[in-house]
Parts: C-alpha cells; structure tokens; sequence
C-alpha cells in the first residue's frame, strides 16, 4: 500500500534540492534596501506556497547594552497562498507561531505548508507566520547555505571561508550582556510589536490573527494573551487577548505555567538555581556570573547543535550516499561527548567510546534519522518520527536508560531505542516512514519481542525533515536560548512576573485548540476539560514536521484541524 506514497516522494526530493540550490547560490533579492525599516525575501514558491523571510527594524530599548546589530530586527518565515492575496492584511486568516525551548521559525516549515495548501484547497487563503525569537540573531548559517557538507564544516570547525566570510566563532557568555534581559516581558513586547508593524489596523489584528505556538511557545502565547502593552490596564484595545481571534496551541497548552512541559528541558543543563530569587538570579545574568543562554554539555550548545543542520544538508545533498561526516569532524570534547551519548548502545560503550559512529557504515540519511528519530535519539523533546534503520541487524539501545524502562518517560519518551549492530560492517540505510511496514520491511525487533515501530507511529518525511533543516534561511533550533526567559516562568510567583498578568482574563477570552502528539510530552495526561485534538503515535516535534499524507492514508490530523480552526466564523 505504500509504494504509490514512496514514488510520490520524489518530487518534494526534488522541491528540497531546489531550495539548498537556491540557498547555495544566494539567488534572493530583497524587497527593501537593508536600511530601510522592513524587507522581505523571496525563499522559494512549490506547492501552490510561497514562502518569504521578512525582518522588521524593532530596536530595543538603550538599557539592553551593546548588542550585534542585526539584534535590532524582527525576523519570521511567512507562508502563503501563491494564488492568494499578496497583502496579509487581505488574508482569510493569519496564524502566528511561537516556537518552543532552543527551537527557531525553520521547524515549522513542514506544518505551515501543510496548512496553507489544505486550506487552499477548501477555497481560503490564510497566511502562517513563523516566528524567531530575537536572539537567532546570533545564528550564522553560511556554512549551511553553502548547501555542502565538507564546506559546512570546514567553515563552523576548521576556520575556512565559505563565500569569501570567515566564521567570526561560537559566541561567549561574556557577549551577551544583553541577553540579561530578554525575558518573557521584552519577548511578548516582540510579538506585539511585530503584529503591530506588519498589521497595523488592530481591527484586522483582531478579526483575523490566530496566535500560538509550539511547546514552550504555548506558554508565551497565554502570556501574551494576558499581557497589556500601553501601561495603563482601564484601557484594552492593546491588551494582548485584543490582538488575536483565537489561540492554538501544539503539544502544549496556551497558559502561564511550565507545568505541562515535564521533560522538555533537560537535567544537565546549565540554568541557574531559581531558588535563589528573581533578584538574586538577575543580578547574576547582569554580571555574567550566571549563563545568559541555556546549554548542556551533550549536544545542546551552539557547536553540537550546529550538527544537526549540518547532518541535514548530507541528508537533501546524496541521500543514499555513505556518510562520512563522523569521520570529517574534527576530534574534540563536545563532539565527543555528543556522539558517545546519541551512538552508544550501552554505558559501557559509552565510557570506552568504542565502537564508535565512524565505525559504522551509514547514509547521509540514517545519520539524520540516528541524529532525530523517535528509535535513536533519547531525548524526548528532539524526537520525531521519520522512519527506522534498515540494511543489517540492529540491536537494542539501553543508554541513557534501558529499553521499556524508563524512570522518566517525560525526559526519554516511552519507545524503544535501537542502534546498528554490526560496525565495519554493511552500510546501514533509512526506511523512510511511508516505507514502515511494506512487504520488504525487515520488521526489527527488540530483544524481548517488541516491534520497535510500526507503520502508525511513523509520521515525518525524512526529506521534509532535511529540508526544514538544512534548506530554510531561518534555522530549525535556537542556539542562543535566554536563559533569562526560562527563568521568568520558573517564577512565575514573584512579584517581577506576576505583574506581567495584567488581563489573566484574556486566557480564556478567544476560542482555543489544543493539539497534542500522542506520544508526546503530555502523553497519558491529556487534559479533558481542553477537548484536544490527538495526533496517534505523533513525538513532540512531529505536530511540526508530520508529512501532508499519513501512512493511513489520510491527511495529516495537525494541519487539517489548524485549517479547520482557522475556518471558524469571526
């Protein structure tokens, strides 16, 4: 039943190599000068979609300090209808999206076509906004848009020019004095402001804006809707819930509480101890003494999540091919580190590091799918679903936990892992997710009988997933997370925050949907009273990445209940 979906496959391949084309080749003229206050750049049109990269000038305010100047503008992918209006503002709706923890506007590149193409083909033309927080500014993806994987590391690691730029470094603790202060007031101020800027008749903001977001983005968005913008609460028209139709949320729940994101941030990473106080932490982000952006010291830090995009490009760049990137890296802690944890099948394997992932031979393919799949990768807010090993035996993966007994299925997920079995041995290929289950699949399973997946639990296109990204001129993470903006809601209690909920009323003051991931990071504690929409056998990335037709056969559920959503009477 799937090969018909397989051959299908071909031209959204094609599409995605078009985009790295066109990214390599820096083929986009702006719609403005970079001086005037707006512009907006072609990426590419497939699919009846058109998509644009717009930044907005929106300085912040002098006490934030010295910052790059490129953290003075406002940036979003926008998707829209090719045969829809050219103007937002004469849109059917707009939806504005909120990405979650160390997540940028790239990751929403496969959910925001979907939509805009399912409501297209229902006769509306909606717009689907994709937001990066301010501090992508600190992101380079030259080495990325090269659109070649040994450039894309010589370039991040090695110090070679790509394009005639050098790559200026990683960048410090001590060059973010200004993330200090980006918190969840100056992030909400953000969207405000950018809503304000490209619509500015609060009339369309509110007949037409559905405001939301992904994960944490869920908790932003109950924050701007409670948020009020002109300093004076008796007057509304600029209260946050007076911006939007209605909200959505993507497992997550549109609220001002953390409380329902058990597991999106790990236990190794660097935030402060908010136990201290707000003053105390603050004073500690001001003098540096504290991190101003979130990391661990395995794969969550801008070098090793750098990586990712990188495996990416090897992914769109020759699918099939055997990957050599583990042994092009270059050897040093982090990289280490990170490839020990996400390729060991054991503790020990760990501790020893042998055999290591350049022992095996993989596609460019399956070091993606090891890097991002739901069977591979541990943690569970980096999962998705895009398919499974295949091409020689593989064996059970009982590292960080072991297999079907995780003590933190909120951190870890619940499926079980699995990693190639045999190094030096046969090359090692990916079944992409349409392909679970066909007649050829090997049906793998786990030591103690358990399929490791089935055709229902795999829901991403690989390639779709390459394309966000590799091929998007907005990356698919946020390297540079202020830590600041975790630990706002953290204290969420103390005076400094709590005055932040100036209409708490706008919670509930617009129409709601929540869609949660099945699988995802509030699995086995649906909240009833929401009336969620549930995408079965989805991870928490796939309500982002999940291909326009499911193994079912039907259209993808996040989308069509988005499309839905966005058709509801004003």
């Amino acid at each position: 039943m799937n090969t018909s979906r397989s051959r299908g496959r071909t031209p959204r391949t094609l599409r995605a190599a078009a985009l790295a084309v066109l990214l390599t080749t820096g083929a986009f003229t702006p719609s403005a000068s970079a001086d005037s206050a707006r512009t907006e750049t072609p990426v590419g049109t497939s699919g009846g979609v058109t998509e644009t990269v717009v930044r907005v000038k929106a300085p912040l305010p002098a006490s934030f300090g010295a910052r790059p100047a490129a953290c003075d503008w406002l940036s979003y992918l926008r998707y829209r209808s090719s045969s829809g209006p050219v103007s937002s503002a004469d849109a059917d709706r707009v939806l504005v999206a909120q990405p979650g923890i160390l997540e940028g506007a790239g990751a929403f590149d496969s959910v925001a076509r979907n939509t805009v193409t399912r409501a297209a083909e229902q006769g509306r033309h909606i717009e689907f906004w994709a937001l990066d927080r301010r501090s992508n500014c600190l992101e380079d993806r030259t080495g990325i848009a090269s659109g070649d994987q040994h450039s894309a590391v010589d370039y991040y690691y090695r110090g070679k020019q790509v394009q005639g730029r050098t790559f200026p470094g990683f960048v410090g603790n001590d060059k973010l004095g200004w993330m200090a202060k980006l918190g969840i007031e100056q992030t909400v101020r953000d969207e405000y402001d950018l809503l304000a800027a490209e619509l500015p008749d609060r009339g369309v903001r509110k007949d037409k804006v559905l405001c939301g977001g992904h994960s944490l983005g869920g908790v932003i968005t109950g924050y701007f809707a409670a948020a009020d913008f002109d300093g004076d609460p008796t007057t509304t028209a600029d209260a946050g819930a007076n911006q939007c139709a209605g909200y959505f949320a993507l497992d997550t729940t549109v609220s001002t509480s953390l409380g329902d994101l058990s597991g999106s941030i790990p236990d190794d990473t660097n935030l402060p101890d908010v136990g201290l106080g707000y003053g105390v932490v603050q004073a500690g982000l001001d003098s540096g003494l504290l991190p101003r952006s979130l990391s661990a010291p395995v794969l969550l830090n801008p070098e090793t999540m750098t990586l990712l995009a990188i495996a990416g490009v090897g992914a769109l760049q020759d699918p099939g091919g055997e990957a050599d990137l583990p042994s092009y890296l270059p050897a040093n802690t982090n990289i280490e580190a990170t490839n020990r944890f996400l390729f060991s099948k054991d503790t020990a394997t760990f501790l020893t590091g042998s055999p290591a992932v350049k022992d095996f031979r993989l596609t460019n393919e399956a070091i993606l799918g090891s890097l991002m799949d739901d069977q591979s990768v541990p943690l569970a807010f980096l999962q998705s679903s895009v398919g499974f090993f295949d091409g020689g035996p593989v064996t059970d993966k009982n590292f960080p936990v072991a297999n079907g007994s995780s003590s933190q299925p909120g951190l870890f997920g619940t499926e079980y892992k699995a990693i190639p079995a045999e190094p030096h041995g046969p090359l090692y290929t990916w079944r992409n997710y349409d392909r679970v289950g066909d007649p050829d699949d090997p049906g793998y399973r786990s030591s103690d009988g358990t399929p490791f997946t089935s055709a229902g639990k795999e829901v991403t296109d690989i390639q779709e997933l390459a394309r966000s990204m590799a091929a998007q001129p907005l990356d698919f993470t946020e390297q540079y997370f202020p830590t600041k903006l975790v630990t706002d809601l953290e204290l969420a209690t103390s005076p400094q925050v709590k005055r932040l909920v100036v209409h708490p009323d706008g919670l509930t003051a617009n129409p709601t949907l929540t869609v949660l991931a099945g699988d995802g990071l509030l699995a086995g504690r649906v909240p009833a009273d929401l009336h969620p929409v549930v995408a079965d056998g989805y991870q928490h990335l796939d309500v982002l990445t999940a291909a326009p037709v499911q193994n079912n056969g039907r259209p993808e559920p996040v989308s069509t209940a988005l499309t839905a959503f966005a058709r509801t009477p004003r």
